[in-house]
């Protein structure tokens, strides 16, 4: 796929997509290349010096400039950048050089969002699922759509790799995709849209035309320091809508979960057209007569004021948190775009499955074995909810908390499994620098608080590997045996290291040692033991 990036745009030009500018040197250099790390930067280059989490930016300047940077965007006040020492390179002051990268890059690629219909989906649970359920309902229309989501880019037939870890890519890759996007004549992208990346200006930008909220519960409070600023955080996606670009014929759109405690909070902080799912009396798009099987869930749709109903669905996705997600995509296509029923029912039923998402593996064991994302302390409830509904026996459950992340769920993490599972198994999920033995510790703790006990109903296992071989060795006919909370992810960190890890290998050397059939093996971790 070709891809159309002009090789030299002068500074001026990049500059003018500014929101503002507090101090600049003369100059008007061509700018090749936009770069927020010193050490890809090449002659000609534009370097924006952000501070992150643990690097700041601007002690990497001398590099930059030693590398062949011509301009400088930064936000540090700082004299020596505003004279421009010794006549190297061109300094531009910003209140915010993280917002000015998103906004530069945009210009750079000639603002690829404002050549498509945008629409962002944000919550802190099924955000993955449902765009993948809209970006289904945008190809059964006819669409040529794209989709970013925290699992991969989905640019026509190419599949791209979004990172290690589930979050939004920074604004560069994001503007990237966008380009390839526009120029391959794509109409329509679907962005998932993360907390971290509204707040942290990775989605700056984007100019989103609809904008989706599935719910907001208890997460990245390690990051925010509170519910109230992550759901500040939300909320930025639904402000946005106000001020993106206006684009010929189309209205903006906000689409709110009406059974979510969101819903107040969100809706008094839109100042454009709300359209509103759920399960409720007075929703617009509203779920009934449903039926839940074991392969497949069934409903009728109501669409109020009008009260008209709608063809019985079908989709091949589990649980009642599904069926909120199929309800929140269903609204985009009806409410937002003016798809019909047919379609938006066609493009529900053709997604068979997510990866990571409620994925089931069956090598011919005779119980059920399922990987899954639940990682937050709802969407670990609402997965064994319908482990509940599939299981003719006991649910099983391996899940861990991450390190360096918000430790008030660990504990939370722990009473959920005891309260739904039979059978739980503590276990690492990304321990990074923090003692993997006291974060299962706060997990068992929250077990015994509700009744667990060690090695009857609950066990602390470090090594993630032996934790689902535990699980799955333990596992009678009819069993539902669950790993939770990595899904598609292909490491687990380690200290500062990055481990090759992925639970659904993980899950089918497990099964395939079990049921003495030719596998894959165990993935290896340092908390591994020898063989």
């Amino acid at each position: 796929m070709g891809v159309i990036i002009p090789s030299i745009v002068r500074l001026s030009q990049l500059l003018s997509a500014l929101p503002s500018i507090l101090h600049r040197t003369p100059g008007d250099p061509d700018i090749t290349a936009i770069e927020h790390d010193s050490r890809r930067v090449t002659p000609g280059a534009l370097f924006v010096a952000r501070r992150g989490g643990t690097v700041d930016g601007h002690t990497f300047i001398p590099q930059a400039l030693e590398r062949g940077a011509v301009a400088i965007v930064l936000d540090s006040p700082s004299p020596q950048w505003e004279r421009g020492p010794g006549g190297e390179g061109l300094f531009v002051r910003v209140p915010d050089a993280a917002e000015a990268l998103a906004w530069l890059c945009a210009a750079f690629h000639d603002f690829p969002a404002r050549k498509m219909v945008m629409i962002g989906v944000t919550g802190t649970d099924g955000k993955t699922t449902t765009s993948n359920l809209i970006h289904s309902i945008l190809l059964a229309a006819g669409l040529k759509a794209g989709l970013i989501s925290t699992v991969n880019a989905v640019i026509g037939d190419q599949i791209l790799d979004t990172g290690l870890h589930t979050t939004t890519p920074d604004a560069p890759d994001v503007q990237r995709y966008l380009a390839q996007m526009a120029d391959s004549g794509m109409t329509h992208c679907v962005l998932e849209t993360t907390s971290h990346g509204l707040a942290q200006h990775r989605v700056t930008a984007c100019e989103y035309d609809i904008a989706v909220v599935t719910n907001i519960t208890h997460e990245h409070l390690d990051f925010h320091g509170s519910l109230e600023n992550y759901r500040a955080a939300k909320a930025m996606l639904f402000e946005s809508l106000a001020t993106a670009w206006a684009k010929p014929g189309l209205s903006k759109l906000a689409v709110l979960n009406a059974d979510d405690d969101s819903f107040d909070y969100l809706r008094a902080r839109i100042s454009v057209p709300c359209v509103s799912y759920g399960l409720q009396e007075g929703a617009d798009v509203r779920a009934t007569d449903i039926v839940f099987h074991p392969d497949s869930t069934h409903f009728t749709a109501k669409i109020h004021p009008s009260s008209f109903i709608l063809h019985p669905f079908q989709t091949s996705l589990l649980g009642s948190y599904n069926l909120s997600n199929c309800l929140a995509a269903m609204a985009v296509g009806l409410k937002g775009l003016g798809l019909s029923a047919e379609t938006v029912a066609c493009g529900i039923e053709s997604l068979k499955g997510v990866p990571g998402r409620m994925e089931r593996f069956d090598l011919g064991q005779e119980f059920i074995a399922i990987v899954d994302f639940a990682h937050t302390p709802n969407a670990l409830k609402r997965a064994l909810e319908t482990a509940r509904q599939l299981s003719k026996g006991r649910v099983i459950v391996v899940f861990g908390s991450a390190g360096l992340r918000d430790v008030t769920k660990r504990r939370w993490m722990g009473e959920v499994a005891a309260e739904w599972a039979d059978c739980a198994i503590i276990t690492a999920e990304d321990p990074r620098t923090e003692s993997l033995e006291a974060i299962m510790a706060e997990s068992a703790e929250g077990a015994k608080s509700k009744g667990g006990v060690e090695g009857r109903t609950f066990w602390r296992i470090a090594d993630r590997g032996e934790a689902i071989r535990f699980a799955v060795n333990m596992a009678r006919p009819g069993d539902v045996v669950m790993a939770c909370g990595k899904a598609h992810e292909q490491s687990m960190c380690f200290g500062g290291i990055e481990y090759p890890w992925d639970d659904r290998l993980a899950l089918r050397a497990a099964l395939s040692a079990r049921l003495g059939l030719p596998g894959p093996a165990m993935p290896a971790l340092p908390t591994s033991k020898p063989l």
